[in-house]
């Protein structure tokens, strides 16, 4: 009897290179689609001995499957040969998005090993990589690489705040309230903010970094509220 096993794994955003599953290497930890593009791609390798069937579609929630018609992937479902490469292209429908900020999705490329058809207790493990899909609207003013450093912070009734006074999403790597990492940090949206959690010390020396559009990790920033 054929056994399947599915697992899902989300892609590592604070790595640049290449990440390997069960054998396919994504070219990258998230995209960037400008739109003054027509389309953006993301390349898929294969360099195991044996060919995978390659999925892709686009959420606009990581934590649930609510695909719509802003995004559409091509091919959405191809064949990847041993010791091969393709790519998986992203378009934008057109369908109503903000101009003048960032909008944010979720890109999923599922791989599905091959299996030999005359086994009869096959374990397949199918991976998805979900990693961060960033439309940019053409003409928005500001540069994504320093809109890290315009986070604003704020202290109210005991908790932290972060706002985000730019058009750029930022996606924070750690943040520290006197040199202490706060716990399950977060994105924050343009022109949005978010809680941080709680912090009772007084006058708090809050630092601190990001990851850029390379998947990289930006130079430290400090502030004392």
């Amino acid at each position: 009897m054929r056994s399947i096993f599915l697992s899902q794994i989300p892609l590592a955003l604070f790595c640049y290179f290449s990440t390997a599953h069960a054998g396919v290497e994504v070219g990258g930890t998230r995209v960037v689609y400008d739109g003054k593009m027509k389309q953006a791609t993301i390349g898929v390798n294969n360099p195991d001995d044996k060919p995978y069937l390659i999925q892709s579609w686009v959420d606009k929630r990581a934590d649930r499957n609510d695909t719509g018609e802003v995004f559409i992937t091509t091919p959405p479902l191809f064949r990847l040969e041993p010791h091969s490469q393709n790519s998986v292209r992203i378009a934008y429908t057109g369908n109503d998005l903000p101009q003048d900020r960032e909008s944010v999705y979720w890109l999923n490329i599922k791989s599905i090993p091959s299996t030999d058809k005359n086994s009869t207790n096959d374990l397949i493990i199918a991976v998805k990589n979900t990693m961060k899909l960033f439309y940019r609207p053409a003409g928005l003013t500001g540069d994504p690489a320093t809109a890290y450093q315009k986070i604003e912070f704020k202290q109210r009734d005991g908790k932290l705040f972060a706002f985000n006074p730019t058009a750029y999403s930022v996606s924070f790597y750690e943040v520290k309230v006197n040199g202490v990492p706060l716990k399950d940090i977060s994105m924050v949206l343009p022109k949005e903010g978010i809680s941080l959690g709680s912090v009772t010390a007084q006058a708090p020396k809050i630092s601190w970094r990001a990851i850029n559009d390379f998947g990289g990790i930006s130079e430290e920033q400090q502030v004392k509220l």
